[in-house]
């Protein structure tokens, strides 16, 4: 009997382990810079994002949306009969525009050049992978790797999501129907967007949050204008509480609450656990190669992305700075560059990221934009501050567009100026927020956004009121 030999590693100057919006982006930068890549990916490209996270679930928020716009034909002048709405078929579309970026993933790592490789990697080495698909290895050395594999759900009560009574984010993008009664633990992005889509389908929604208030990331004010929000709409949201117990039944799924001493039985038809997410750190190798962690189990990384490992980089969830897609896809971007400058590939300049900069988005209706500092994150930091808030009911747009509820809210550094935190609710305003982004990134400060032009009548203009409002000259207020 003979054995074949082992086959020859695939030898590349980069391989990234990860096809998420970290990996993949991280990856298209390499070659571009004229480097050799290779991919390693055990499911689809694109990772959980384009998946099962930020394109399907936005996709359903569309169809919530144009669900919710139907409920207002009074004010625009239409009725109806027997509206029916059908949330297969905004869970169909879902999955064909995740199917369609999919796509467009692949078409650019053909342009791109960069090797795709199926199957879960392992690092043997600080130089080399072991790739396992389907029972057969195979080894990938490269000068530089970059691990890029994410995040998963935290899970509690040792309950597991089976799609039917118990729901992750994966299993409800999953579901071809809504259920008729759910309860969501974990009142951060995720578990409110998921409630807000829901709600509009007609199903009967409480949201419980162990933190004092929902958004417990987001400032003061925008929690309760959220609150306030989904409270009109039917959703129930109970802060500070503690969750004693979770069973699932076949039936049903049934929570002991202990809302201020009081325990309270809540049962619902399905359970959306939305608390968080673990990093993919295990199972990887990085006991092997002696990448470090810190006492979160995170992977440690410096401005560069570079790991203790000096061949090793890392990005995205695994890093523990935020679980975001847009902020590991420009750190993709940092570590190819970092990589190809020490290959003398490259010589712009690196970017920096301020994570005090980075833009937090939350997509219910109203929408949550923010960006650094909540008001009272900047005074326990000392800092001496000036807020400006400017209501939506002020805003022509915002009234054209039948909405009356939101602000822009600019936390501002009293002596210079500076921008410490900027806080939006209402329609669109993730689109509004980058304008905030640029400004924080160039050093400008609200003078100097009060000072341009913004056009009439939009959305925008909330901005600059807002800006002109630290100096306490806002207009139409």
């Amino acid at each position: 009997m003979t054995t074949s030999a082992p086959k020859a590693p695939q030898k590349f100057d980069v391989a990234v382990l990860g096809a998420g919006p970290g990996g993949y982006v991280a990856a298209i930068r390499a070659a571009q810079l004229g480097l050799k890549v290779a991919i390693i990916e055990r499911d689809n490209l694109g990772g959980v994002c384009l998946n099962w996270g930020c394109i399907p679930t936005k996709a359903l928020i569309r169809n919530a949306e144009v669900v919710h716009l139907l409920g207002e034909g009074k004010d625009y002048g239409f009725s109806f009969d027997n509206l029916r709405v059908d949330y297969f078929a905004a869970y169909r579309r879902s999955r064909q525009v995740a199917e369609r970026l999919v796509k467009g993933v692949e078409f650019l790592m053909r342009k791109n050049q960069i090797t795709v490789i199926k199957g879960s990697g392992t690092l043997v080495g600080p130089n080399e992978i072991n790739v396992e698909n389907r029972g057969e290895d195979s080894r990938v050395q490269a000068e530089h790797i970059i691990l890029a594999t994410g995040a998963r759900p935290r899970m509690l009560f040792d309950l597991v999501p089976d799609g039917r009574r118990v729901f992750t984010s994966r299993q409800m993008l999953e579901a071809q129907s809504m259920p008729k009664s759910l309860i969501v633990i974990g009142a951060g992005a995720i578990g409110m967007e998921f409630a807000y889509v829901a709600n509009a389908y007609g199903c009967e929604v409480k949201v419980l949050e162990v933190l004092p208030r929902i958004l417990p990331n987001e400032d003061e004010e925008v929690s309760a204008e959220v609150k306030k929000s989904f409270q009109r709409a039917g959703t129930q949201t109970l802060a500070g509480v503690k969750i004693e117990s979770a069973v699932a039944t076949p039936e049903a799924v049934t929570l002991k609450v202990n809302d201020g001493g009081n325990v309270v039985t809540m049962q619902a038809e399905a359970l959306l656990v939305s608390a968080g997410v673990i990093p993919n750190t295990s199972g990887i190798g990085l006991e092997t190669v002696g990448v470090a962690l810190d006492k979160r189990g995170m992977i440690t990384v410096d401005e560069h992305m570079a790991t203790s490992v000096p061949s090793i980089y890392a990005i995205g969830d695994i890093t523990g700075k935020l679980a975001l897609a847009h902020v590991a896809s420009a750190q993709g971007v940092v570590a190819a560059d970092s990589i190809a400058a020490r290959r003398g590939k490259y010589a712009g300049r690196i970017p920096r990221l301020d994570y005090n900069a980075i833009p937090r988005c939350t997509y219910t209706m109203p929408q949550v934009a923010s960006m650094g500092l909540t008001e009272a994150q900047a005074r326990e930091q000392g800092h001496k501050v000036k807020v400006s808030k400017f209501p939506l009911s002020a805003n022509g747009k915002s009234l054209a567009m039948n909405n009356r509820d939101g602000f822009v809210k600019i936390v501002a550094d009293e002596k210079y100026g500076e921008l410490l935190g900027v806080h939006l609710v209402g329609p669109d305003v993730t689109e509004l927020l980058p304008e905030f982004v640029l400004a924080k990134s160039a050093e400008l400060t609200p003078e100097q956004i009060a000072e341009a032009v913004h056009a009439h009548p939009t959305l925008g203009e909330t901005l600059m009121e807002a800006a002109h409002g630290i100096e306490g000259l806002p207009i139409h207020i």
